[in-house]
């Protein structure tokens, strides 16, 4: 029985060895590559939700101001200006 373990043991050490020689490949390749057009994709994301957090803190703050002001700018595009 030890033996059987010990065989899963080195299996299980092989392949995760070899999946995570394979992702830095993989980063190694994505790095290497000039694709300029495609921007920083964690600083976009770190910008949206930052974005999120600061329209949600504005929004809690002042829900009541917020919301007149919205249903002054539907009264007004309702009503022709």
């Amino acid at each position: 029985m030890t033996t059987k373990i010990a065989h899963t043991n080195a299996w299980l050490t092989t392949m995760t060895l070899t999946l995570i020689s394979r992702l830095n490949d993989a980063a190694d390749r994505r790095a290497s590559a000039d694709d300029s057009d495609r921007g920083d994709v964690p600083g976009w994301v770190m910008i949206t939700v930052m974005t999120a957090i600061v329209v949600l803190a504005l929004i809690g703050v002042f829900r009541d101001q917020v919301t007149a002001a919205v249903e002054n700018a539907f009264t007004s595009v309702r009503n022709g200006g």
